[in-house]
């Protein structure tokens, strides 16, 4: 289970290590461009129903954390559809499967 620590938020975000390996090729390209965006997850299944949004913005200091020390193989297909996501205006809205706790 890999982490995601956004700004000075009580709680780290819980991500898988795959999706995150992913999302962080999608983040940094568009922090590099100065654009901002969006990133969604719905709420698991311990947690209240419902869902959270975090903007993400070049001045918002970001940490990821992988639990496994060898980075997995990077499929293009899944970069380009969050960095498709990302476009739009609702943003990226992560899969069940890949974010498990805030």
């Amino acid at each position: 289970m890999a982490i995601l620590y956004y700004g000075g938020a009580e709680h780290p975000i819980e991500i898988e290590d795959i999706a995150l390996a992913h999302l962080k090729i999608v983040i940094a390209t568009k922090l590099r461009r100065n654009e901002s965006f969006t990133l969604s997850w719905r709420h698991d299944g311990d947690q209240p129903r419902g869902r959270s949004t975090i903007w993400l913005h070049p001045s918002i200091p970001l940490r990821f954390e992988f639990d496994d020390p060898t980075p997995p193989e990077i499929d293009p297909r899944r970069i380009q559809a969050y960095a498709n996501s990302a476009n739009t205006s609702g943003g990226i809205l992560l899969p069940d499967e890949a974010t498990l706790a805030l």
